[in-house]
């Protein structure tokens, strides 16, 4: 039994929040897909697959409506024949292999006649607020021809080359939250089983799933006929859906300033909480030492050819030896075992090894920290209204408790303000670009609260410190913004990236992989220093086999037998 002596506080915002360690966080408890299984599988969701009207080529649509307590939730999937040549993960596509709306309800006929003249047109469409994603996927298409050529002639495709794509299809958007028509946050938040961040897109993602693989069943069958073979369900559930995502997403954790820090600060009390146990069971310690040796498993089909990533990875798994030494001459049952291990790892181990073991330290302790889910949404609409009575010496404090690192920076210089975050015209999509060699200075978008803190910070020094900030404020509306987020800080000591967003070196992959590891993605592959692609739910359950003992430890593999 365990035993929880003196508390052990949450890791600072000034290690936690630096650039580099947010892009080493990896899946957790947490994790958006790891709630949404644990409670379908809780509350005894029930699946159907009302329509599959799909002709031999591959085209048509199908319908999978997932059905909750007071709810059901229908994702409508429509089945392209796409040229090769018409294939791109790039945001300006204007064709995929397959289109998707997860609609609020069960669709009608009409409601089915209305999004297919919509949904396959993605962002040239329009959806209603009785959907609530719209999304797109294209093919592996190397892994979609292997498995499809392999069941047709009657045998199961190759384990390895599933390990090593781990998808068939990849989604290269799932938009939500009022985009294109489709239902605000607003009018399902209030719901039990969407009230948790990005819910909704989670259970969009796992109809697709179950979606593709029927889909490439049904191909196989097409081409080979009665001597098509059935998918094996133990290979089936090691494809999970890839994911390309891009800038896009990077600036989403900067205009989140309160959501993001509920996101960090849940995970980092679940750690703290472990951290501060006096001991262990022998049950809880043998539950840790398996899940670190299937996490290694999984560790070993993650690759990458991006030169960071390559380096990471090869740090990871020195790291993962280092753990396996320190786990066969250490106790982890007595004298605080895992604040040891925490403590042991931030001199042992990267930044990318010291975030899995604070993940994994996580799993024998469900009871303990999984009801911190509850804390992860944004209810806090109040704190984004300014206080215009603080002083101005206060207000000052604030920025200097966050962005003391930044006011001794010289913002003139190329290498602290190289690149400008602006919208482009014609995706209407987040974009960076060289300051110093693009006309691209007068669109830039306030991502840059480092540099903005500083420049208010000067300004602020001019003024009396009783001045009432209002006042200032009237003089000086550019630095609004700057205000409310010192002021936002005082409630959210994780909201803001402590390193600079517009330097030479900005790395923007860490903060997609930041908001990505929340969503649970494993398996990070960076294509650039500007989009990765990742995989979600390999290894889960399908939902024929979504049972409470299966809803949650599937991200980590179990060796074969």
């Amino acid at each position: 039994m365990t035993q929880a002596s003196a508390h052990i506080p949450r890791r600072d915002p000034a290690q936690v929040m630096r650039l580099s360690r947010l892009g080493s966080l990896h899946q957790c408890r947490l994790s958006f897909m790891r709630q949404l299984t644990r409670r379908m599988a809780q509350e005894g969701w029930t699946f159907t697959r009302p329509v599959f009207d799909v002709d031999e080529n591959g085209v048509g649509h199908a319908v999978y409506t997932a059905h909750g307590p007071e709810h059901a939730y229908s994702l409508v999937a429509f089945a392209h024949d796409l040229p090769p040549e018409q294939r791109s993960d790039r945001v300006i596509a204007e064709a995929w292999d397959a289109t998707f709306t997860l609609f609020d309800g069960i669709p009608t006929a009409q409601d089915i006649r209305r999004l297919s003249q919509n949904v396959p047109l993605q962002e040239a469409g329009r959806v209603s607020e009785s959907e609530l994603s719209l999304s797109r996927a294209n093919r592996s298409v190397r892994l979609w021809a292997h498995v499809v050529d392999s069941l047709a002639a009657g045998h199961q495709p190759d384990l390895d080359q599933i390990y090593q794509v781990g998808y068939l299809m990849r989604t290269t958007a799932v938009y939500g939250s009022g985009k294109f028509g489709a239902a605000d946050r607003e009018k399902t938040c209030d719901r039990a089983e969407l009230n948790a961040p990005f819910q909704a897109e989670m259970l969009s993602v796992y109809l697709t799933r179950t979606f593709v693989r029927d889909l490439v069943q049904h191909m196989a069958r097409a081409k080979g006929g009665d001597h098509t073979a059935e998918l094996d369900p133990a290979i089936a559930r090691w494809l999970g859906i890839g994911n390309s995502t891009g800038l896009g997403m990077a600036p989403f954790i900067v205009n989140h300033p309160i959501l993001f820090n509920n996101w960090i600060m849940a995970r980092e009390e679940a750690i703290s909480r472990v951290r501060s146990l006096a001991t262990a069971s022998e049950d809880e310690a043998q539950t840790f030492r398996d899940i670190f040796d299937r996490s290694k498993l999984s560790m070993s089909w993650w690759r990458s050819e991006h030169p960071i990533q390559v380096e990471k990875l090869s740090s990871l798994n020195a790291d993962l030896q280092a753990i396996s030494g320190y786990l066969t001459q250490n106790n982890l049952t007595q004298d605080h075992p895992w604040d040891r291990l925490i403590r042991w790892s931030e001199e042992a181990l990267s930044e990318e090894g010291q975030e899995l073991l604070a993940s994994l330290i996580l799993e024998p302790f469900g009871d303990m920290v999984d009801g911190l889910t509850g804390c992860m949404a944004d209810g806090n609409a109040h704190a984004q209204i300014i206080d215009g009575s603080m002083t101005v010496v206060e207000v000052r404090t604030l920025i200097q408790n966050t962005f003391e690192w930044a006011l001794d920076l010289d913002w003139t210089t190329e290498k602290n303000c190289a690149r400008a975050w602006y919208v482009s015209e014609e995706k209407l999509e987040p974009r960076l670009g060289e300051r110093f060699e693009e006309p691209i200075a007068d669109y830039e978008q306030p991502l840059a609260p480092a540099r903005d803190a500083a420049a208010a910070h000067t300004a602020l020094a001019q003024w009396q410190d009783d001045t009432r900030i209002a006042e200032f404020m009237l003089r000086h509306p550019e630095h609004r913004h700057t205000i409310r987020r010192a002021q936002i800080g005082r409630v959210a000591p994780y909201s803001e990236i402590r390193d600079n967003t517009i330097s030479a070196s900005v790395m923007p992959i860490d903060m997609l992989r930041a908001k990505l590891s929340f969503f649970g993605a494993t398996h990070f592959d960076p294509r650039s220093d500007r989009w990765v692609r990742i995989c979600m739910y390999a290894g889960a359950p399908y939902p024929e086999e979504l049972t409470e003992d299966r809803a949650d430890l599937w991200v980590y593999p179990e060796p074969a037998e």
